[in-house]
């Protein structure tokens, strides 16, 4: 009990503190290189927690095998993942950065069933996944001016992808978990995601611009490193070895809320009547695509209990 409690408290700091990051990397790119500013946030967050659970004498396997498992992970998720969103937010608003994440439960759906092709969709899935590609059509018509223009053009490309490289970094987690705990993981994939964005940095910014770094983001940086990766991360695969995939899915559905209400009131960013249609389209075809994968796992395990009977 002590332990679901735990993970249920996790998943509430990944719904609030998550939202909270792509602000925060706004704030935090305006004072440095953006993909140096994301790699450095990470690096710094992973080899942290490492050295905490070293000090905590936490026992876990050291093979080499165990620390490459999570190579692929920490470069999908932190290096293409959520670390080009550090670059993005340059270019488009945080909260539609947030808005564009909340298809993320969708994209892996559909990689899901193009990667497993036994998966079946039933009609709460199709459903699900129509009204998320309406939710994405309206999030493109309420920003057509970003359209026009052909930075925020790139960004809103680039951060889709990034769900896209998310996606297949979750996907790989559960399908080869490995043997060590979730903070270690959490520590090995934020360092080797950050490793990932110094080397993207290296070759595509001017890192003689970091003297001019401004108090502000300063503060974003060290909040994004002990809130939005080390408490919200770790807290984040904690939740997803402890509690069923479905429900940790739920941070989806809050994370952009969060986001749209903080860039609304700190950074003055526009919210109209169709940003909050798309955002209740979205997020009912997520909830769909969830109910929908719910109803057949409860029919295949039916399906397997009357078949021993």
């Amino acid at each position: 009990m002590k332990s679901n409690l735990t993970a249920y408290i996790a998943l509430l700091m990944v719904c609030f503190f998550w939202g909270t990051t792509y602000l925060a990397a706004r704030i935090g790119v305006s004072g440095f290189p953006a993909l140096f500013f994301m790699g450095f946030r990470n690096v710094v967050a992973g080899l942290l927690l490492l050295s905490f659970l070293v000090l905590k004498n936490r026992s876990f396997p050291w093979t080499l095998r165990d620390m490459l498992l999570q190579l692929v992970p920490g470069w999908c998720m932190i290096t293409f993942g959520t670390g080009l969103v550090g670059w993005c937010v340059q270019f488009i608003p945080s909260g539609l950065a947030a808005l564009l994440y909340a298809t993320v439960p969708l994209f892996t759906i559909v990689i899901n069933l193009l990667a497993r092709k036994d998966e079946r969709v039933n009609a709460h899935v199709a459903a699900g996944m129509l009204m998320g590609l309406a939710g994405i059509m309206l999030v493109f018509r309420d920003n057509i001016s970003y359209l026009a223009d052909r930075a925020s053009f790139v960004g809103i490309c680039v951060t889709l992808a990034s769900c896209v490289s998310w996606c297949i970094g979750g996907l790989y987690t559960k399908s080869y978990p490995g043997k060590t705990d979730s903070f270690f993981n959490a520590a090995i994939q934020m360092t080797a995601g950050g490793v990932g964005l110094f080397t993207l940095s290296a070759f595509n910014e001017d890192w003689t611009s970091l003297p001019v770094m401004q108090t502000k983001s300063l503060l974003a940086l060290l909040y994004l490193i002990f809130f939005g990766s080390i408490l919200a991360y770790a807290s984040y695969l904690y939740a997803m070895s402890r509690l069923p995939a479905g429900l940790v899915s739920i941070y989806a559905y809050i994370n952009p809320l969060v986001a749209l209400i903080l860039g609304f009131f700190v950074l003055d960013e526009q919210v109209t009547w169709l940003t909050v249609l798309a955002f209740v389209v979205t997020l009912g075809g997520v909830f769909l695509v969830n109910k929908g994968y719910q109803l057949q796992k409860r029919k295949n395990s039916l399906t397997l209990i009357n078949s021993h009977e």
